[in-house]
């Protein structure tokens, strides 16, 4: 199924699509997806990174380690198929923070989180500087990240929010195919984090992404079939809507 222009309608009803294919994404995960000693659930607090967590703790590497990753796939036998990829070279210190969210079963603490960018996130400026700040402290604090973004640049995140994120951790001269302007970016927090971008565009099909659960080791977020699913019980007037508009060309 191609990805929608969802700049066509306005945030309440893309709001709705957002919370139903985030419930099927948590059932795709928790159906299989993720290996058994882990598990999703959407969760919320007040403002920002939504959604939140109640209690964002740093995860004990003890803890989470993956000897035998039971379904997890390992970076050194299969990379993610993305088209971009680097490291940030600098140490990055754990710091104090506060916040669908993947736990490990034997502590129940965050191991990785995913998020789908709603317009508010990048309309103004303080909806954007939120989104990264939480963004990065997930990371400073070892959580994975798995961010997609179905909107376009603006002027507030003119290269998209992947470089508003990688900008406060690193100088980097990313850059988004000008036919490319949506952004699909997995994260592995570690000492030397990690991302793994992969462009797309309104008319695509979504691919499959990694969600990191430890820095060398992940899953396939089946994104496509979960947005099918979302898309199925999406009412009938706003997908005539979606679906009779052409696409709005790459700014």
């Amino acid at each position: 199924m191609p990805i929608h222009n969802w700049t066509l309608v306005d945030a309440g009803i893309f709001h709705d699509f957002h919370g139903t294919w985030m419930v099927e994404i948590k059932k795709a995960l928790n159906s299989g997806v993720l290996p058994p000693d882990y598990y999703a659930l959407s969760e919320q607090i007040t403002g920002g990174l939504g959604p939140d967590v109640l209690t964002l703790q740093k995860p004990n590497a003890e803890e989470i380690s993956l000897d035998d990753p039971r379904g997890g796939i390992t970076v050194a036998t299969a990379p993610p198929k993305v088209r971009f990829h680097a490291r940030a070279e600098l140490d990055l210190y754990a710091a104090k923070a506060r916040r669908l969210v993947i736990r490990h079963r034997s502590n129940h603490r965050v191991i990785a989180m995913l998020e789908i960018v709603s317009p508010g996130n990048k309309n103004n400026r303080h909806g954007l500087r939120a989104f990264v700040e939480k963004a990065l402290a997930a990371l400073r604090a070892g959580i994975h990240l798995l961010i997609v973004d179905l909107f376009p640049p603006g002027p507030r995140d003119p290269q998209g929010i992947h470089k508003a994120i990688w900008d406060e951790l690193i100088e980097n001269e990313f850059t988004l195919p000008q036919d490319k302007p949506l952004t699909l970016a997995a994260y592995s927090a570690d000492q030397f984090p990690e991302y793994y971008v992969e462009p797309v565009a309104v008319g695509d099909t979504l691919p499959e992404m990694p969600l990191f659960l430890a820095p060398d080791i992940y899953v396939q977020t089946p994104l496509e079939a979960t947005y099918r699913s979302a898309w199925e019980g999406f009412p009938p007037f706003w997908r005539e809507v979606l679906t009779s508009s052409p696409p709005s060309p790459p700014t």
